[in-house]
């Protein structure tokens, strides 16, 4: 019989998301104390699983590691050949099953119940083993699986998923884990950058071109082109900035007029320029930048001194972009 791709993949989509909302009315006393529990337990959160719920375990646990909960995966078939021992006092044991009555798990529950660890199930089926012997019960029960068949893990793994995300979040949020706790755990990469990269870390590698107001037109031009930064800082007398002056700036002025000879910088600059603190993340002056289609910014201290700039192609030399 000859199928719609895109209607099976409708299909799919909208089974799991079913599967999805249906967690809501899962979200009870039951998790509450499972967060509280793990929250509370001066251990790690060790979470085991068998098949395709082994692979959902293990993603569970990087989620809660790069959030401040510290956890490791054990497969429940390694747990009842050795694995058992990485099982400390005051872990929290999560297993994770859709039946709930695989063979490993029916062998690994009594050894951990006989350890005296805790132990939170996450399951689709309510009558199980594994949920008749654990401490507290976490359902992800699913109508329907995606798979027409009804028969591959597909709704089920992406409800416990889901279960996993929950209580990552919930616990994130109990202990008060903000964007600088999250980019000590993710240092590499641009993600990383964009949570601790600094104007301070970026700037000070451009040059620092900046004239006096009543400089010529040609300064003006010949420190633009000296800086290669395609403008200018314009101070004062008392080295405060008054503007800027950008090679659109003359590029403007140059189609207005020819009369160029008795101009200085005072004449020709922009007054009020953008600028940005020097101890700012880098992120915020990319912000900035497409607040205001602008490329560049000028670099201040906390007293407005004029520091250097930071322009576009920074930010997208260090991957924030």
């Amino acid at each position: 019989m000859k199928i719609s791709i895109q209607q099976s993949a409708v299909n799919t989509i909208n089974k799991e998301a079913a599967a999805i909302a249906g967690l809501v009315s899962f979200i009870n006393a039951s998790f509450e104390e499972a967060v509280n529990t793990i929250h509370q337990c001066g251990g790690r959160v060790v979470i085991s699983g068998i098949g395709k719920s082994a692979i959902v375990a293990q993603k569970i646990v990087a989620t809660l590691n790069s959030t401040g909960t510290a956890s490791l995966f054990m497969h429940a078939a390694d747990a009842i050949h050795g694995d058992l021992g990485m099982i400390q006092p005051n872990d929290i044991v999560v297993i994770l099953s859709k039946s709930g009555e695989s063979e490993e798990i029916k062998v690994l529950v009594p050894l951990i119940k006989s350890i005296g660890n805790k132990l939170v199930a996450i399951s689709g089926n309510e009558s199980s083993f594994l949920v008749k012997h654990a401490d507290i019960f976490l359902n992800t029960t699913v109508g329907e699986e995606a798979c027409p068949n009804n028969l591959a893990p597909t709704s089920s793994t992406t409800a416990q998923m889901v279960m996993g995300d929950a209580l990552a979040v919930a616990l994130m949020q109990l202990n008060g884990f903000d964007s600088k706790d999250f980019a000590k755990f993710h240092p590499g990469g641009n993600l990383g950058k964009r949570l601790y990269l600094r104007v301070d870390d970026i700037y000070k590698l451009n040059e620092k071109p900046f004239i006096n107001k009543n400089a010529s037109f040609k300064d003006a031009i010949m420190g633009i082109s000296k800086g290669r930064l395609g403008a200018i800082a314009v101070l004062n007398d008392n080295n405060n900035i008054v503007g800027i002056i950008t090679d659109g700036d003359i590029r403007r002025l140059l189609e207005k007029t020819d009369d160029i000879k008795d101009l200085n910088a005072a004449d020709i600059l922009t007054s009020n320029p953008k600028t940005i603190l020097h101890t700012a993340l880098a992120v915020e002056a990319l912000d900035k930048m497409n607040t205001f289609s602008i490329t560049n910014l000028i670099v201040v201290n906390e007293h407005d001194a004029y520091l250097g700039f930071i322009e576009l192609h920074d930010l997208i030399r260090e991957g924030i972009i």
